[in-house]
């Protein structure tokens, strides 16, 4: 118990900069759907697919692999295999850096923004920063430091939408009002330019700030400890790139898959400003990860691959703060739902179809340790592989028929043949005695609340709806509160006991 408590009190540290930083991130989608046509909204939507597509190739899961590594016995210091990485990282991101920048014309034209090469530049920087910095984040989280790691995240956050705000609100206005101390710099006709422009420099900033995590220590480069390191994240790579193709591929082959390219881009905007509703479930899974990766390592070496019920309490309570989340976004859309633009409001549907999708994630991710922890990560590639199938086979048949719901039932389906396959492998593989009848009733009552409080509760009136549905939610918490007897007392304690100490 005690090393779940340690997981919960830093799934809540490093989710600070997720949660936090990601809600305010996605507070700048009311601006982005006010200033922006649908069409230009599509082109964000398609270059951020690619970019999130690009550092998980340009990662190659090295932050798994530094993990593992700094953490097995064969290699005594984890700074040798801190330093190994962060070179690799470098060469990579700079041959990366320098071939994109020769061939920016033509990617321009793969992206629909061949007017403005420059777009393409700065998403290009921005991409080779962030996956070299991706290995100085694994490292504080490897040395406990979620703090400095939370700061550092959020002052990139921040800079990065106080640049938006600069560029998209206060530029116009000193254009309009006094154009001389801006139009030597700022012009309007560069749109959503800006804001890959703010992110590029929020990226930059963030690369000389690491720098007490880059420097310190004498750089070596252990060739047979990376030929190693390689061998290991090699299946974590196209299982990276598996599995960000199952969250990405739908919207950057969607353009090809609708007969009209200008509705097609318009649909795509509409498509991502919904998604970004449902992304509350991703910013806890992503909080989750960056505790939980470290943990089930750690936990493992401590405890000689006997862990199991530390294990199988983690993904018991993942699933149940996934279903608080689930009901709050869907049982309050009401009031969510005034993150976008009313001209986007025809994608809500896709909400709650997302929401579950994630949480099929998210459990997949929680089952994936027993092929990390027996070194057979082979098999996370099988399964990504078997979801990518899945999700472009149902996205060629069903969006020409349903649209964008056919992307979202694709990711349903997608990440439930994965989260299935997965666990069905892994009772023979690597048994892990997980308290399937508790998970799935917290799953049944959350669905069964959901269809009462968003199908059978209609007033008309969506105050008194958002009203009658609340005691609904508190019944769940209140259930799941009972049956695991301590959640609520602890947490109180736990904010007590590291007040001042972290």
């Amino acid at each position: 118990m005690a090393g779940i408590r340690g997981l919960v009190k830093d799934t809540a540290i490093y989710g600070l900069s997720s949660i936090v930083g990601r809600f305010l991130n996605w507070c700048l989608v009311p601006l982005y759907t006010v200033l922006f046509t649908t069409s230009e909204y599509g082109v964000v939507t398609l270059v951020y697919s690619v970019v999130a597509l690009a550092l998980i190739i340009l990662t190659y899961g090295m932050e798994t692999g530094f993990f593992r590594f700094a953490n097995h016995e064969r290699w005594g210091d984890p700074m040798e295999v801190y330093s190994t990485g962060l070179v690799s990282l470098a060469v990579t991101s700079s041959v990366f850096l320098a071939v994109c920048l020769v061939f920016a014309g033509p990617i321009s034209g793969l992206l629909h923004c061949s007017a403005h090469p420059s777009f393409t530049v700065m998403m290009v920087v921005a991409v080779a920063v962030d996956a070299f910095t991706a290995l100085p984040f694994s490292y504080l989280r490897y040395r406990s430091r979620p703090v400095r790691f939370a700061s550092l995240k959020l002052v990139n956050i921040g800079l990065n939408i106080g640049l938006n705000l600069f560029f998209l609100l206060l530029c116009p206005f000193l254009m309009d009002s006094v154009p001389g101390t801006v139009d030597w710099f700022y012009d309007p006709e560069f749109s959503i330019g800006y804001i890959f422009l703010s992110n590029m420099i929020a990226s930059v900033v963030t690369l000389f700030m690491l720098v007490p995590e880059l420097t310190g220590f004498r750089y070596r480069f252990n060739a047979r400890l990376w030929r190693e390191m390689l061998a290991y994240s090699a299946p974590l790579l196209v299982l990276g790139v598996a599995g960000i193709m199952n969250q990405t591929i739908d919207k950057i082959i969607f353009p090809s898959l609708v007969s009209d390219p200008a509705e097609a881009m318009s649909q795509l905007g509409i498509y991502g400003a919904n998604y970004k509703i449902a992304i509350v479930m991703v910013m806890f899974t992503q909080a989750f990860r960056f505790a939980y990766e470290p943990f089930i390592f750690a936990k493992n070496k401590e405890s000689g691959g006997r862990g199991v019920r530390a294990y199988s309490d983690a993904m018991k309570y993942f699933v149940v703060f996934s279903m608080v989340i689930f009901l709050v976004v869907m049982f309050y859309l009401d009031i969510v739902k005034h993150l976008i633009s009313e001209r986007y409001y025809s994608g809500l549907d896709v909400v709650p179809v997302i929401m579950m999708a994630e949480v099929f994630f998210g459990v997949f991710f929680n089952l994936s340790l027993w092929y990390k922890l027996t070194d057979r990560t082979i098999w996370g590639v099988w399964f990504s592989l078997l979801g990518l199938a899945v999700t472009l086979g149902l996205n060629a048949l069903l969006v020409p028929v349903m649209g964008y719901m056919g992307c979202a039932w694709a990711a349903f389906c997608c990440y439930g043949v994965m989260m299935v396959s997965s666990y069905l492998i892994g009772r023979v593989k690597h048994p892990i005695p997980y308290e399937l009848g508790r998970i799935g009733g917290y799953v049944v009552l959350a669905l069964a609340l959901y269809a009462v409080g968003c199908y059978l509760i209609d007033t008309q009136n969506q105050w008194l709806d958002m009203a009658l549905r609340t005691p609904l939610l508190i019944i769940y918490i209140a259930v799941a509160v009972r049956m695991e007897g301590i959640p609520v007392p602890y947490l109180c304690r736990s904010g007590k006991k590291s007040n001042g100490k972290v």
